[in-house]
């Protein structure tokens, strides 16, 4: 019984880390997605403003 404990409280602290590498990680990589989407758009905006694009 105390092997299965101990086992069981090495799982749940092996996946408590994992899973707080996997968020950062995740959450990490999603910001940096968004800056360069964020980015491409201002671009595309700034070009078709300096060719003389009719937004109308």
């Amino acid at each position: 019984m105390k092997t299965t404990l101990l086992l069981r409280d090495i799982y749940f602290e092996a996946f408590r880390e994992l899973g707080n590498f996997v968020v950062r990680n995740y959450f990490k990589a999603f910001a940096w997605f968004s800056f360069a989407m964020f980015a491409t758009v201002v671009y595309a905006f700034v070009f078709r403003i300096a060719t003389g694009f009719a937004f109308v």
